[in-house]
């Protein structure tokens, strides 16, 4: 039997949760901005935090922080590492 891959909308991650970007939607305009930002097919992330409102939301690559709306984080869909979610 072969794995099954559950990808989730970076919005549902939790704090200090860890995954992999699989898949970026939305308009060729967002696309490239999220792109812009270093977020694109493969890359790994934790969720650092969100503010009180759960927006936004920032995240850890590597050396770099960056935050993202709820609206952009739901264009980007993920693979959450362990489980986690």
């Amino acid at each position: 039997m072969g794995l099954i891959m559950v990808l989730v909308c970076l919005r549902q991650m939790k704090k200090n949760s860890h995954g992999t970007i699989k898949k970026i939607n939305g308009s060729r305009e967002m696309e490239r901005r999220i792109r812009d930002l270093g977020l694109f097919a493969g890359v790994k992330f934790k969720v650092e935090g969100r503010a009180p409102l759960k927006d936004p939301v920032a995240l850890r690559l590597d050396n770099c922080k960056i935050t993202l709306r709820n609206n952009e984080a739901d264009l980007i869909m993920v693979e959450p590492e362990g489980g986690e979610i």
